[in-house]
């Protein structure tokens, strides 16, 4: 979705509103309409295409309840729009779609390979990796910036999931098609249903390689504990891991990739911050959380609810379905004075991007610290970056990101 700033009283007719059309996320900007529905229909309801009605929560303070309230609002049925009256097919299965307390025996030993230790641990090859994603753009001057980030979240989590390495190019590969099935470029020209089918299936069998690869060779990774792992007393199925690693895969390319396209088109559009992101290389990891408040790289999250109860002054009944837009949360005026500038000296940054509560985004640590590697050393040797054209943005009404984006790069080293 391209992003722009409406005026603080800019509205649009709320007249035939519909938030699940992927399109308009594609061909233009829904920030005036979040902020017409914030300010006049907080609480909106809409039919899916499959005729399964869903309500519309817009404002930050309704959405970080949706989230953050597991015992009312369960992730078990899916978390997405596609999954609206249809429910998804991994439940209970991965810790995306499994709720506390169960969730939490999924996710710890997880985290405990994704957290700041591992981080430290893996600091130097972690710029190793990301450095090598780099290199050609940096070597070529330009290139599509997106087509080489699909390549970072298998660079930042590789080492700490125990992927081999002769398998990683293909799920990296495998990975992106699933985002974005009707992208020609990745899918080689399926069509999407055929593309999203076919990176199912292979992402599932590659990663039922690499568990059998690594049987034999434990180590201090995410596959290790996940094979380990005692689920309600019984152990993870090969399939249940590969499961969760593929939930896994999808959460970072759903993200990472998508909040480093976003950032450099706002620099683009705000040299005087490069410049001094490039004298002040402490300043990037401001960067990084603004860009992700600003990219909010997944436009929604989904919820059902397990309760009679209310949302937003809105009475929900049990069974209903709940979508919180965190793309409009994020730009919320009850929270931000000025949401729609892209700061970097914001005191309190409270925002969405990697979700809230138990199903805050398990690799979060991982994707600041990839991303923040990725713009220290793009600092080190770039001046300012330059679109020649305008990028081409996901047909997604889920992730807030760029099918392709060209980048012109004009070097110079730092002082």
């Amino acid at each position: 979705m391209r992003i722009t700033s409406p005026d603080r009283d800019a509205r649009v007719p709320l007249a035939g509103v519909d938030l699940y059309d992927p399109v308009p996320y594609r061909d233009a900007c829904q920030h005036t309409l979040w902020q017409t529905l914030r300010e006049e229909a907080p609480v909106w309801w809409q039919k899916a295409p499959n005729g399964t009605g869903f309500w519309n929560f817009t404002r930050h303070a309704d959405v970080d309840q949706l989230l953050k309230d597991h015992r009312r609002f369960s992730s078990e049925d899916g978390t997405i729009l596609s999954s609206v009256g249809v429910g998804d097919a991994a439940t209970g299965k991965t810790m995306t779609v499994t709720d506390p307390p169960r969730h939490a025996q999924l996710r710890n030993p997880v985290m405990q390979k994704l957290g700041r230790a591992m981080i430290r641990r893996c600091t130097e090859q972690l710029r190793a990796e990301v450095g090598g994603v780099v290199a050609p753009l940096l070597a070529d001057r330009k290139g599509d910036f997106v087509g080489l980030m699909h390549s970072l979240p298998m660079a930042m989590l590789a080492p700490m999931m125990g992927i081999p390495e002769e398998l990683r190019e293909e799920i990296a590969h495998w990975s992106a098609v699933s985002i974005a099935p009707d992208e020609p470029g990745l899918t080689g020209g399926l069509d999407a249903h055929t593309a999203a089918r076919e990176a199912h299936v292979h992402l599932l069998d590659l990663f039922g390689a690499a568990i059998r690869m690594r049987a034999g060779d434990p180590g201090d990774d995410v596959m290790t504990a996940l094979t380990g792992l005692l689920l309600d007393g019984e152990p993870l199925t090969e399939w249940h891991v590969a499961l969760n690693y593929y939930s896994l895969m999808m959460g970072a390319h759903a993200t990472t990739p998508h909040v480093a396209g976003h950032i450099v088109t706002a620099l683009v559009e705000r040299p005087h911050l490069w410049s001094q992101v490039r004298a002040d290389p402490s300043l990037i990891p401001a960067l990084v959380d603004e860009g992700t408040r600003w990219t909010s790289p997944t436009h929604h999250l989904v919820r059902r609810a397990d309760v009679d109860t209310e949302l937003g002054g809105q009475a929900v009944r049990k069974g209903d379905w709940l979508c919180g837009w965190v793309g409009s949360a994020n730009r919320d005026h009850a929270v931000w004075d000025d949401p729609y500038e892209f700061r970097i000296d914001r005191g309190s940054n409270p925002h969405l991007g990697f979700g809230v509560g138990p199903h805050y985004c398990i690799g979060a640590l991982v994707s600041r610290a990839a991303l923040t590697v990725l713009f220290e050393i793009l600092a080190e040797h770039v001046e300012r970056f330059e679109l020649p054209e305008e990028p081409r943005h996901l047909t997604s009404n889920w992730i807030n990101g760029m099918a392709r984006m060209d980048v012109v790069l004009h070097l110079g080293e730092r002082s």
